[in-house]
């Protein structure tokens, strides 16, 4: 792959990255793993605000991360790549370790 694909690659993992890298978003993502959900049902399990809820969704959508319907008056949303999911299982393998890291430091001190 060339330096200049390699470039756009890398810009556009760190756009999907932006787009999950706040914690709100997170617990969307995490409780979207279950299957797809209203706004309503988001916002009651975030607990936030549907209209704070509904900003941050936008920013997912835009990044590609969800796909939405609409349903009478809900909009219901999904994840459109479940194994989005696999980053969090090793975000949290990366803390535990670290957690390993900082308890050998303080057994030194």
């Amino acid at each position: 792959m060339s330096d200049k694909k390699k470039l756009l690659l890398f810009q556009k993992q760190a756009e999907i990255a932006k787009a999950i890298a706040h914690p709100l978003r997170i617990a969307i993502v995490s409780f979207l793993a279950d299957g797809e959900q209203c706004v309503c049902d988001i916002a009651k399990h975030v607990g936030s605000e549907r209209s704070n809820v509904s900003r941050h969704l936008s920013v997912m959508v835009k990044a590609g991360l969800l796909d939405f319907r609409k349903e009478g008056l809900k909009v219901i949303y999904k994840l459109k790549c479940v194994c989005i999911i696999d980053f969090f299982s090793c975000v949290t393998s990366v803390l535990k370790q670290q957690a390993k890291d900082n308890q050998k430091i303080l057994q030194v001190l």
